[in-house]
């Protein structure tokens, strides 16, 4: 009988903000109290929407909304301020339902994972005692990247760290950015709708599967090849 090779082991690259933790809304008041700080005001629906992409991509994208310009002096101080702002509310954040559990389970199971985030190591690592990871966590930052979503240089250096081909990995996010930059990776996208975004939104832009939260993609692992009987 002929023996063909099996599949590789599929690996998993996770968003955090609104993928593992809940702190999406933080950072939307953070944001819009950065912004009224420089005398700019924005409704809170408009900062929603650009959650998830890159900060400076963010203050782009809202400035052009509102047709005011800032000089990079006053953008980088306004990422700062929002940067600020977000800490005085960290203790209000909690890791979303079954996220801890979800991560535990990868790992027990031998499943190669990392986060990518959009944030900054300085309020991105804020997280991992939340969900009860250690320092050590694969995890790339904002610092460590040349451009953020939606472009793929987040998930690409996720996939190296962990050692796989991004083809074989499935990027896991809440917004239409994360999904953008996962098929600018090559990667599969996997969306969940804790952090706001519909599913429709989430489809159209590339998921292929949709789960409500992590508890609910714990619960469907073997739909994404993780086999729960190996």
């Amino acid at each position: 009988m002929t023996e063909f090779p099996h599949a590789p082991t599929p690996a998993f690259l996770f968003d955090l903000d609104g993928t593992l933790i809940d702190s999406v809304y933080q950072h939307v008041i953070a944001w819009r109290q950065a912004l009224s700080g420089m005398g700019i005001d924005l409704s809170v629906w408009r900062i929603h929407r650009r959650i998830g992409m890159s900060g400076g991509l963010f203050v782009s994208a809202l400035l052009r909304e509102t047709g005011l310009k800032l000089s990079r002096e006053q953008i980088e101080r306004l990422q700062v301020a929002h940067m600020e702002a977000y800490e005085r509310q960290a203790d209000s954040v909690r890791p979303l339902p079954g996220a801890p559990e979800l991560l535990a389970e990868l790992t027990a199971r031998g499943v190669p994972w990392a986060i990518a985030t959009s944030g900054y190591a300085r309020t991105a690592r804020l997280a991992l005692g939340l969900l009860g990871l250690p320092e050590d966590t694969p995890m790339v930052t904002r610092d460590l990247v040349r451009r953020a979503k939606p472009d793929p240089d987040l998930f690409l250096a996720g996939a190296a760290l962990v050692e796989v081909d991004p083809a074989h990995a499935m990027v896991v996010g809440d917004s239409v950015w994360d999904l953008l930059a996962a098929r600018r990776a090559g990667a599969l996208g996997i969306g969940l709708l804790s952090g706001g975004y519909g599913r429709d939104e989430l489809e159209r832009t590339g998921a292929f599967r949709v789960y409500a939260d992590p508890a609910d993609m714990l619960e469907r692992l073997d739909e994404l090849g993780v086999r729960l009987d190996d």
